[in-house]
C-alpha cells in the first residue's frame, strides 16, 4: 500500500469562504449605504499550493482573479477563465506585454522601468492598468513624491489608447496588527489619489475583513477588495482563529500511526532528545515529516489530533517521521488516524504559530510527494457575467 499521507483540498469549502466574504462586503456596503465592492481573488503561487484548477471552480464567483506568474495567467485563460485576470507584479519585459495583449490582462505598473516599457509598446487593445502607490509598505509601488507624474504619464497613453481602464491600488502593511499605521496609510493614499480617476484597490484579506475600512475610500470610485489567505480558510490576524471568522479550512493534512514506542522516564524521542520523558509516555510514530512540507521546526507541544482527540507533537520533526503523545487516547495505536492540519483537527495557523512561522508558507510548501485528493463542488458556480452578455 501507499504510504499513508495525504492532503485533502476541498472546493466547496473555498466556495464557503467566498461567499462569506462577499457577504459580509454586502452587509457593510448597506450599513454604509453604497455599493459593495468587486472581489479579485488571489490566487498566486498555484492558489497558495491548493492548485490552480480547483480554485478556477472553488474561485467561479469571483468578479477576478489575481496572480503573479503570467504563466498562470495564461493557464486560466486556456482553462475558460473569461474574467478579469490582474498581474500583481505587473510585466517583467518588453515581450510580456504582447502575452498581456493577447490575452486581455490587467497589469501593475510600480516602478519607472514598467511604465518605460509600456510607453513603447504598441498593443492591439488597451491594457487595463492599476498604477501602485507606495503608501509605506515600501516593498513595490511609486513613491508618493513621484505617482502624480506617473499618473500623468499613464493618463497620456490612455489617450492614445495604449491604456484602457486606469485604477490605481496599494498595499496595507500591517492592517492584520496595527490600525493606526493602516489608517495612516489610507489617509495618504487618499490624498494622494483624490486628483485620479478609475477604480481603486488598498485592501488585502486582513484589510477586506476588518469592518468598514474599505467605505472611507470615495463612493463614486469602483472599487475592488483582494482577499487571499482568507479563501483557504487560513486567518490573517494572530488573535482570531479562523473558525471565528466564520472560515473553513481548504486543505487537511492527514496521516497515520505507523509504530508506537513505549518511552520510560528519562528517555528521550527523536534527534537531538529535545524531548524527555518526565513521566511513561506512550509515543506515536506519525508517517509525515518536513520532506513532506511539515515544518522542521515545530516542537513540542505543537498541536496534533489523534483519531479525533487533540495532542500534541514531541521532540523533532524527523524528514519523514514525527512523533506524537498518545498518553491521553488509550485507544490510539498503529493505523490510527492523524490530522496535522486542516477539517477535523488544528487549525494551520495553531501549527504554524507554534513553528514560528505563518498559515501561507504551510500550506504554499506542502511538498509534491504528498498525494492529493479533491472534494469536488456540489454544484458548479457559474463565472461572473461579461460585458455585452445578456441572461
Amino acid at each position: 500500500m501507499p504510504r499513508p499521507i495525504m492532503a485533502t483540498v476541498s472546493v466547496p469549502a473555498m466556495q464557503h469562504n467566498l461567499l462569506h466574504v462577499v457577504s459580509g462586503l454586502q452587509a457593510q456596503a448597506r450599513v454604509a449605504g453604497r455599493e459593495p465592492p468587486k472581489v479579485w481573488a488571489v490566487i498566486k503561487a498555484n492558489a497558495y499550493g491548493h492548485g490552480l484548477a480547483h480554485a478556477l471552480t472553488g474561485f467561479g464567483a469571483a468578479d477576478g482573479l489575481a496572480m503573479l506568474d503570467l504563466a498562470e495567467a495564461v493557464a486560466c485563460r486556456d482553462a475558460g477563465w473569461q474574467g478579469p485576470l490582474m498581474l500583481l507584479e505587473g510585466f517583467f519585459e518588453a515581450s510580456d506585454i504582447d502575452v498581456v495583449d493577447t490575452y486581455g490582462l490587467t497589469v501593475s505598473v510600480h516602478g519607472d522601468d514598467q511604465l518605460r516599457l509600456l510607453e513603447r509598446a504598441a498593443p492591439r487593445r488597451p491594457i487595463d492598468v492599476n498604477l501602485k502607490i507606495n503608501t509605506g509598505m515600501n516593498r513595490l509601488g511609486f513613491a508618493p513624491e513621484t505617482a502624480a507624474a506617473a499618473w500623468q504619464r499613464l493618463a497620456a497613453l490612455r489617450q492614445k489608447g495604449v491604456v484602457g481602464e486606469l485604477g490605481t491600488m496599494m498595499h496595507f502593511s500591517r492592517a492584520d496588527d496595527n490600525a493606526d499605521v493602516t489608517q495612516a496609510q489610507l489617509a495618504a493614499f487618499l490624498t494622494l489619489v483624490g486628483d485620479m480617476s478609475g477604480p481603486v484597490s488598498v485592501c488585502n484579506s486582513a484589510a477586506t475583513l476588518t469592518p468598514a475600512l474599505w467605505t472611507r475610500l470615495p463612493s463614486d470610485r469602483p472599487q475592488w477588495v483582494r482577499p487571499g489567505i482568507c479563501l483557504y480558510g487560513s486567518s490573517p490576524f494572530a488573535d482570531r482563529s479562523p473558525a471565528q471568522l466564520g472560515l473553513r479550512p481548504v486543505m487537511t493534512l492527514e496521516s497515520r500511526i505507523i509504530a508506537v514506542q513505549e518511552c520510560p522516564i528519562g528517555g528521550s524521542v527523536g534527534y537531538g532528545h529535545l524531548f524527555t520523558a518526565s513521566q511513561p509516555t506512550r509515543v506515536g510514530i506519525v508517517a509525515c515529516g518536513y520532506a513532506d512540507g511539515y515544518p522542521r521546526h515545530a516542537g513540542t507541544g505543537t498541536p496534533v489530533t489523534v483519531a479525533g482527540v487533540p495532542t500534541i507533537l514531541l521532540g523533532r520533526v524527523s524528514m519523514d517521521m514525527l512523533a506524537v503523545d498518545l498518553t491521553p487516547i488509550a485507544g490510539a495505536g498503529v493505523g490510527s488516524s492523524v490530522v496535522l492540519w486542516g477539517e477535523g483537527g488544528p487549525a494551520v495557523d495553531a501549527v504554524a504559530q507554534a513553528a514560528g512561522t505563518v498559515g501561507y508558507e504551510l500550506l504554499c510548501a506542502l511538498a509534491p510527494r504528498v498525494p492529493r485528493t479533491i472534494v469536488p463542488a456540489a454544484v458548479a458556480v457559474p463565472q461572473p457575467m461579461q460585458a455585452g452578455e445578456s441572461q
